[in-house]
């Protein structure tokens, strides 16, 4: 063989080219396997779990005050003074305000009098009437006389009850001349000033509560046989963004509005971070049992196409080597930034949910964290 003819010199020299080009591939080989290794994209993995599954409900509503009044007097007069103006807070049984009372604090101390002297006269009747009971045990009166003059005791007794009766009317009225808050609160609005002329019923103020604040939300009819009073709630108020509250359901109205078909839920904050003033607006979502078990992933392991198509990427680990592989889902609930997978993935999956935007079938990649 022509190779077996060379000489030795020559033959030297094929070997050391050969052993030259076997080091250039081996060298070759460990460069690109570096490179590939070195260029593999990082990744934040999830696993898919199989949990409870949690409807969520979506709602808005209004933080309300317990208890709001329009407060009014309940005589007539002239608004001899206003004690408030709109933002004051007031504590139960501070003055509002005061109508003129002379005429009312005449005509009881008319009725004053009128009284004392009915019980004179009360107390004239019963000392006649002790004398002439004296007389009778002497046989010197008849007895029509004393018949008529115990008539005329107890007729002195009744005019002095009832004369009693109308100073504490008197009085009453005139104690009605001033309007206290009812309970603590806060003025929201004032309806008249000093100088005008009320009648029973005019409004004068309107008075809101300012402690015990809920929040009522108008909720679907179609949660209504799944809702209770231990559904858990988060609320969220326009005014604190970014704050999360849990709430408490305090009541469940079962009365659907016709038109809107919703009914009401109110909803208690004890958290004392949450500051509240009557007329917020807030959003909840409520957390509805459904009694059932899925497949979640979170939110962020989504890929969804302009097709409709929604898939995951799944590692997939050999040894020391991860690659990804692509998986076309379908979905159903979503809760707590998780979505449920219906079909398409298995529970216990590796689930990619960062880095997944540019990833290839059977791609490697860099495992940075599993949560």
């Amino acid at each position: 063989m022509a190779y077996m003819d060379l000489s030795t010199e020559k033959r030297r020299q094929l070997r050391l080219i050969m052993n030259s080009l076997l080091l250039v591939i081996l060298f070759s080989n460990c460069k690109i396997s570096a490179f590939a290794q070195q260029g593999a994209p990082a990744v934040i993995v999830n696993k898919a779990e199989q949990i409870n599954l949690v409807e969520e409900v979506s709602l808005t509503g209004t933080v309300i005050s317990p208890r709001v009044a329009r407060l009014s007097t309940e005589v007539s007069g002239i608004v001899e003074s206003m004690s408030v103006e709109i933002g004051d807070r007031l504590q139960a049984g501070d003055e509002i305000l005061r109508l003129n009372s002379e005429l009312s604090q005449f005509s009881l101390t008319a009725a004053r009098a009128v009284t004392d002297q009915a019980k004179e006269e009360l107390e004239d009747a019963r000392r006649r009437l002790v004398d002439i009971e004296a007389l009778a045990e002497r046989q010197t009166v008849s007895a029509n006389e004393l018949k008529s003059l115990a008539a005329e005791v107890r007729i002195a007794s009744a005019a002095v009850e009832r004369f009693r009766a109308e100073q504490q009317r008197q009085a009453a009225q005139l104690g009605r001349h001033k309007l206290s808050a009812p309970f603590s609160g806060v003025i929201s609005r004032k309806l008249v000033e000093q100088g005008e002329w009320l009648e029973p019923g005019d409004d004068v103020v309107e008075l809101v509560a300012t402690s015990g604040l809920r929040v009522d939300f108008q909720a679907p009819q179609s949660v209504f046989a799944k809702l209770g009073q231990t559904t858990a709630v988060d609320v969220k108020l326009d005014a604190m963004p970014g704050q999360t509250f849990g709430g408490k359901i305090e009541s469940i109205i079962p009365i659907t509005d016709p038109i809107t078909r919703t009914f009401l839920i109110r909803v208690a904050l004890n958290d004392p971070r949450a500051t509240l003033a009557p007329g917020m607006s807030a959003s909840a979502v409520l957390r509805l049992n459904t009694g059932s078990q899925g497949i979640v992933v979170p939110r962020d392991a989504l890929i969804r196409y302009p097709d409709g198509r929604i898939t995951v990427w799944v590692v997939n680990q050999n040894s020391d080597t991860s690659t990804v592989a692509e998986h076309q889902v379908q979905t159903g609930l979503s809760f707590n930034s998780k979505v449920t997978i219906t079909s398409g993935l298995l529970a216990g999956a590796t689930v990619v949910v960062q880095g997944n935007e540019s990833l290839r079938d059977g791609q490697t990649v860099s495992v940075k964290r599993i949560e």
